[in-house]
Formats: C-alpha cells, structure tokens, sequence
C-alpha cells in the first residue's frame, strides 16, 4: 500500500527505488530526493521483503510523493523495479538504488540537458560516495555500445517512459539494470551528462567485490536467459563484456584528489 495518499497531479519524473534490508542508508538516499531543486516527482519504493528496520525508517519521512510497497519475502530486486516500472506515472523515469544519494540539482540538470538536445536516453557521471574515484562513459551509447558493455551506473539513468515504453525484465538476481537498457537501447541511443550527480555506495557484498569468474557467470545468463541468445552468442557476448569493462576502468574510472 502506498505509505502516503495518492494524488491527481501527474508527476514530471518517477523515480524506482527497490529496497532490501536498507536501513543504515535508505535515509540519506531518501533525503537526497527531497533535497532536489525539482519537486515535480514520485519516489516509488518497493521493500523487498526487508527483515530490518527499513519499514519504519521510511514512515518518518512521510511526504505525499512517497508510495511505499511492501512484499512479504524477498523476490530480487529485478522483481521489485518491475512492479514500480508498472506503477510509474511520470514522463521521466529515473533511478535510485536505497543505499546511493543524488546531488540536490541532478533531476534539474538531466531534464534540462535531455530537453535541450532532444534525447530520450540519458546517464551522468558520478563518485564513489568517499570521493575517491570518478565515474563515467562514452558520450553518445549506440545499441552496439550498450551490448558491448553496461556504462550507465543504474542511479543515474533517467529516459523518456513515453519513448521507451514500459521495461519488464526476467528474474535476474544480478545484472537486472544491465536487462534494461538493452531493452532501452533498442528504442533510443544513450548520452552522457558529464557531470556527477550521484554518489555510489560500495559496500561489503556489491556486485563490484565479486571474483572475475562469477561476474563473468552473471554476465553470460544475462545473455542466455533474458536476451534469449544461443550458448556460443551468450559466451560471445560474456567475453565482449568482460574486454569493454578493463577498457572502462582504464579510460572512464579515475582517482579524484582529496
């Protein structure tokens, strides 16, 4: 149920957030929301069957753009931005990971550079949230682009949802972000605003830490299960992959002086 009343104002921008056991950030991330020079949006949140203290967390920050939806066991998180996807009214879609924060000027920023070129496809670039590396990509994501690598970070994504139309992906427990923008790139190319407006989290069990041979399994049933590919395509794509990020970290991931 939605924590706060529903109202008939079509907001400018959704904004998806799944969160699961994500009481020690969801706060700030929510915050970072509310700090945002554009108040014409709907923050979609989709507890994931969370067993700590998110729910309450969430209800004392009670405003009437949050909607809040609860499931009653953790279904991953590709589950929980499908049902938020579903619920999105806005003309903007956007996204918000629960323990990641946004600079308070990023919906601003991203809808006046999309508006102004005419894109439909956006990302930015961002930080880690200790300062100590930047992030960022190609400027201008073909569909070749997209399927050689994921450059966008998740929580900095923003598309027109009349041009790209409803997303719906399959069951991935990892690699579900990377699932949408395949689908994504197919309607619309993606550009780059190169400037951070988002800082990044890493924590303790992101998919970052994980060993090269289980990021390369998640990467082939990527393309196996939610792309459909053959075995050899899958293994293809799997080793694209794995080439395109060592060239990310090499040209797009830089240490920032403190």
């Amino acid at each position: 149920m939605p924590l706060s009343p529903e109202n008939n104002q079509i907001p400018q921008t959704s904004i998806i957030m799944p969160a699961y056991n994500s009481g020690r950030w969801i706060e700030a991330s929510i915050r970072s929301v509310l700090a945002q020079g554009d108040a014409n949006w709907e923050l979609l949140i989709v507890d994931d069957g969370s067993t700590d203290n998110t729910a309450e967390i969430i209800a004392t920050l009670e405003d009437p753009r949050i909607h809040y939806f609860r499931h009653a066991r953790n279904m991953g998180a590709a589950v929980a931005r499908n049902e938020a996807l579903r619920r999105a009214r806005g003309k903007y879609i956007a996204f918000l990971d629960s323990d990641d924060v946004w600079a308070p000027n990023k919906l601003e920023k991203q809808i006046a550079f999309m508006e102004q070129n005419g894109y439909d496809f956006s990302y930015t670039a961002y930080r880690r949230t200790d300062k100590s590396l930047r992030i960022s990509g190609p400027r201008h994501i073909t569909r070749a682009g997209m399927y050689a690598f994921c450059w966008p970070a998740c929580q900095t994504v923003m598309y027109k949802r009349e041009r790209i139309g409803l997303i719906q992906i399959s069951d991935l427990r990892k690699n579900n972000d990377y699932a949408m923008w395949l689908h994504a790139i197919e309607k619309a190319d993606c550009y780059l605003l190169d400037e951070e407006l988002m800082y990044y989290n890493k924590h303790k069990g992101s998919i970052s830490d994980a060993k090269i041979y289980v990021l390369l399994k998640w990467h082939y049933r990527l393309w196996r299960q939610e792309m459909q590919y053959s075995p050899f395509m899958a293994l293809v794509y799997t080793v694209i992959n794995a080439v395109s990020g060592l060239y990310k970290k090499i040209r797009y991931i830089s240490p920032t002086p403190r």
